[in-house]
């Protein structure tokens, strides 16, 4: 049995350290020299961005060696050898501008170095010029440049306008460069997490090919499930697959659908469904623009949005669709035409994420991590038990546990949203089938729950803004909203909450379960 790179990005390791897994990734390699010259991707972080951009460079090197019995062996000319810049700002953290300076200042001695180039410039950008051309002049051939996690310094710093802005204007300045230096240049290869507009980092570079929702580009990272088969079959022996996929697959860029290669290896090293990638990263900046922004969580289950708002975002003009898309949060579910625009519907690319995320937004509103907990395994019981009586103490106990502090500086309490996020965010955490704003013939349900052979329906109030009590449970049955369920649960319950923002609780709450027409008042 091969053994798994986890955590492994350097192609050449990958292919004479040991006999690794390698999911054939070089037929892209050939496609993009033969398509053009310049190009960018953007993917979420652990999806292998890294790995094939050390691919790129090993070819452009000539290295046939380590090409063997993959695609690309006899389909490129291994007799042309070129020079290739790596400029990568994955490691570490960049604190400001003079920390990306000193970081920028390294990357070109390095790069001299193994190109066996004397720089003299003192100017970072006349360095970084200077390199590019007596690297061409030395070897006698154009120079290829690659581009690593080009944002990550931007993203380090965002919740700091100002150090970001000051760090954009510094990368700004360092890829002008390769516009002016198109004459010396190859091939350029871009990545990064994020994709910032072309005026913010790329001015003037107008011919860079974006292969972020390129068709063709779709499964370049990531692995799709026939890839998955034919790679690691001796692995997934025992493995229920369609359960794999609800937690790990998902990710669509408008091709076939693939997993997160970070996901993957983990999983069939240990055999245990986890939160792997999201235990590798605090989305601690996302939950804040979340909250601060009154977002509903229950309606990240429909969010829609025009190319535009995918396509790109700066430090100035923060949407939390685009951050969440081009995270990897969520993930394209319909592409449709509107008149000359095209207009994304998006979802959760698996339960991973979904769940993961639901629990950050519950740590957030919580500092007693264990309360949590309990409430959480309370929560289970009751639903496994259908006893729903205690459902109201438990979500009681947690609105009473969020600290005086946290509404003292903060009027989110005051929206429905708030205590349906909470209610979302609780189910969900626990991998639960949650569905918000369900639609039916005659309106829409609030929140829908599946638990095995059971539907929970709930709609919510809160009595400062609707004015009567004990009109939750009274709508589900008025709009019948139950009968969607028919046939498709064993039992079905209806669940009226009632919140009071002075009192900051459930100040209401009923439930009843359906028997078709019969009904038994609780």
């Amino acid at each position: 049995m091969k053994k798994l790179p986890i955590g492994i990005q350097s192609f050449v390791n990958m292919r004479t350290e040991a006999d690794y897994y390698y999911v054939d990734k070089t037929r892209y390699v050939v496609e993009l020299v033969e398509k053009g010259k310049y190009f960018f991707l953007s993917r979420p972080r652990r999806f292998g961005k890294s790995l094939f951009l050390d691919t790129l460079r090993q070819a452009f090197f000539g290295r046939k060696e380590l090409f063997s019995g993959l695609y690309i062996e006899h389909h490129w000319d291994w007799e042309q050898r070129y020079p290739v810049i790596h400029i990568s700002f994955g490691s570490g953290v960049i604190q400001d501008i003079g920390d990306l300076r000193d970081r920028f200042s390294y990357i070109l001695k390095i790069n001299a170095q193994e190109g066996r180039v004397t720089l003299t410039e003192q100017n970072l950008r006349e360095r970084f010029l200077e390199l590019i051309r007596f690297l061409s002049i030395q070897h006698r051939q154009k120079v290829v440049v690659l581009i690593d996690e080009y944002d990550k310094p931007i993203l380090d710093n965002i919740d700091k306008p100002q150090t970001a802005i000051e760090i954009r204007e510094g990368l700004k300045n360092f890829y002008s460069v390769i516009k002016d230096s198109d004459e010396f240049l190859k091939f350029v290869f871009i990545t990064g997490v994020s994709k910032f507009s072309k005026v913010s980092l790329f001015s003037g570079l107008n011919n860079l090919q974006d292969l972020t929702l390129d068709p063709m580009a779709a499964t370049l990272c990531g692995y799709t499930h026939e890839e998955l088969l034919e790679t690691f079959a001796d692995r997934l022996e025992g493995v229920d697959l369609e359960v794999l996929r609800q937690w790990y697959d998902g990710y669509n860029f408008l091709g076939d659908r693939v997993y997160n290669p970070f996901d993957i290896l983990l999983f069939l090293d240990s055999k245990e469904f986890r939160n792997y990638w999201f235990e590798t990263g605090s989305p601690s900046f996302l939950i804040k623009l979340i909250t601060q922004n009154h977002y509903p969580m229950p309606n990240l289950e429909r969010v829609e949005a025009f190319e535009s708002l995918l396509s790109s975002f700066d430090i100035d003009r923060i949407h939390l669709e685009t951050i969440l898309f081009q995270t990897g949060y969520l993930t394209i579910d319909e592409k449709n035409t509107i008149g000359t625009k095209i207009k994304y519907r998006l979802k959760y690319p698996n339960l991973e994420v979904k769940s993961s995320l639901a629990e950050s937004i519950l740590d957030y509103f919580t500092q007693a991590p264990s309360a949590k907990v309990d409430y959480q395994s309370r929560l289970y019981d009751i639903l496994l038990s259908a006893e729903l009586s205690g459902l109201k103490e438990v979500f009681q106990s947690f609105f009473a546990s969020i600290p005086y502090d946290w509404y003292r500086k903060n009027d989110f309490s005051r929206y429905e949203a708030y205590y349906a996020s909470i209610f979302y965010c609780y189910f969900t955490a626990l991998g639960l089938d949650v569905t918000a704003e369900q639609m039916t013939n005659k309106g829409r349900i609030d929140m829908a729950v599946r638990f095995g052979k059971r539907v929970f329906l709930l709609e919510f109030k809160v009595v400062e803004i609707d004015g009567v009590s004990n009109k939750a449970v009274e709508q589900i049955r008025k709009m019948r909203y139950w009968e969607r369920y028919l046939g498709n649960a064993e039992e079905i319950y209806l669940i009226g909450v009632e919140f009071s923002s002075t009192d900051r609780n459930i100040v209401g709450f009923e439930w009843e379960r359906v028997d078709t027409s019969i009904f038994s008042r609780h």
